[in-house]
């Protein structure tokens, strides 16, 4: 619950927030009248905002009070980047808008968010508070779900839910797509997010695939894909910890690149504390391959270019696991943030390198 003083009257409402961020100790009510250098400094000392104005005006306040966060200088370093992104997304964090009955936000010019909200917080839908920026992020994610990502792989539209990875980087996806298949009778992927990379093994001809995911989230955007593509009767989704029972002639996993930790639900597809499920992968994968078969890692080098993981750690991770490189694919980045000279991570990112390795054991 949140609990605020308004008109002389204490008042309370469920906490709503995605990310699970957590309630805000300190509220006060906000309006048009406040000036964003005020809003700003409230945010930034902890004390959350309200808002009883008009939403489009809340939005103008949320970006002001952005242009005053401070982006970490170009070359600063990864945990300097993270640091400031934590700190921008605290701050912006605190302003706040009311939600009624049904998803319903009840203020002037507020857009109709009740089918994006009931994407993720289910139908069910009492009077709650949560932040702004939150919401405009469900907005946001509610209609790439509806209008989807075009995958040239696929030469189809696949549809991300809120909380699971977009596949927009489309290299990657490419790598999966050309690496010469060791067979076709079965295959398995290995947190699928999306399902992208089954429905791009199906399209090649594999006859039956299995992809994995612990996110629930996942599960249920992968199968909606899937059925989408016409691919439900050769691609079979379902909820594991990394692998299926059994072995198959090629297991691929595209794991988080980032071993760090991290700061949201969000970032879970980014970020992978201590290489957790890189070094899950690897240490299982020989279990389920069977004789002649391929592991394909999907990875890109730029937690080296980081200073987070060199190469000599990473192929001792495949020594570790029994594992021998049988081939490797590259590819260079082609988002926009690799040209970015701007972007605190520009020169990781101008010299980062996507690698489908092939192991076996």
């Amino acid at each position: 619950m949140i609990q605020w003083t308004e008109a002389g009257q204490e008042r309370t409402a469920a906490w709503r927030s995605a990310l699970g961020a957590p309630p805000p100790g300190r509220v006060v009510v906000a309006d048009d009248r406040m000036p964003a250098a005020t809003a700003y400094r409230l945010a930034c000392e902890g004390t959350a905002l309200l808002w009883r104005g008009d939403f489009q005006g809340a939005r103008q306040l949320l970006s002001a009070m952005g242009r005053r966060c401070k982006p970490a200088a170009p070359g600063s370093g990864f945990h300097r980047h993270r640091q400031a992104q934590s700190q921008r997304a605290r701050t912006l964090g605190m302003l706040l808008v009311p939600y009624a009955e049904g998803h319903v936000v009840p203020l002037r010019r507020a857009p109709d968010v009740r089918e994006a909200c009931a994407e993720v917080h289910g139908a069910d839908a009492p009077p709650a508070v949560g932040p702004l920026r939150e919401l405009l992020g469900l907005i946001g994610a509610h209609e790439w779900r509806k209008k989807g990502v075009h995958v040239p792989a696929l030469g189809a539209r696949v549809h991300p839910h809120h909380g699971v990875f977009s596949p927009i980087r489309g290299e990657y996806v490419d790598l999966v797509a050309e690496a010469p298949l060791p067979g076709d009778r079965l295959a398995f992927d290995v947190g699928t997010g999306t399902g992208v990379l089954a429905a791009v093994l199906a399209r090649r001809g594999v006859r039956r695939v299995v992809a994995t995911d612990l996110d629930r989230r996942a599960v249920a955007c992968a199968g909606d894909n899937v059925a989408r593509l016409g691919l439900d009767d050769r691609v079979e989704v379902v909820r594991a910890d990394l692998f299926p029972p059994g072995r198959a002639p090629l297991v691929v996993c595209n794991p988080p690149w980032v071993p760090a930790t991290p700061l949201s639900p969000l970032d879970h597809a980014v970020y992978d504390p201590d290489g957790r499920m890189l070094r899950g992968f690897l240490g299982g994968l020989s279990a389920h391959l069977e004789p002649g078969g391929e592991g394909w890692l999907i990875l890109s080098d730029l937690a080296e270019h980081l200073g987070l993981r060199t190469r000599a750690e990473l192929l001792g991770e495949f020594e570790r696991a029994g594992l021998r490189v049988a081939g490797r694919l590259d590819v260079a980045p082609r988002h926009r943030r690799a040209f970015d000279g701007d972007d605190p991570l520009h020169a990781a990112r101008a010299a980062e390198v996507t690698s489908l390795w092939r192991l076996t054991p």
